[in-house]
């Protein structure tokens, strides 16, 4: 019976060891990567929908503000250990599909 309690404590100190392993090092995306250095090339007022879709790709997430189309590229990366990275991408269109601002936010830090 001993033997038994022994073998029971030893596979949940081991379960444990690896769950704290786990998490500690564990890390979460969110959003998916896009072509951060193209940034520059959006000229508001010129680009249109198409031509941001041409660059960017899809959208990570389409909204709205102030009755007009939003479109989010995101990059979020979280960690539980250290400092995570984001970068997104907001983009602002008037009511004929062409951009009116973008907003650029990013933690990387250039090289």
């Amino acid at each position: 019976m001993k033997n038994i309690d022994f073998n029971v404590q030893k596979i949940i100190r081991n379960t444990l060891i690896l769950l704290s392993a786990v998490l500690l090092t564990a890390c979460m995306t969110v959003g998916h990567e896009f072509p951060a250095g193209q940034v520059t090339s959006i000229k508001i007022g010129e680009s249109t929908q198409t031509d941001i879709t041409n660059i960017f790709g899809t959208p990570w997430r389409i909204g709205i503000e102030n009755g007009l189309k939003t479109w989010t590229y995101g990059d979020y990366t979280y960690s539980l250990i250290g400092s995570g990275n984001s970068e997104d991408l907001v983009i602002r269109f008037n009511k004929h599909n062409i951009v009116s601002s973008y907003t650029f936010n990013s933690t990387k830090r250039s090289k």
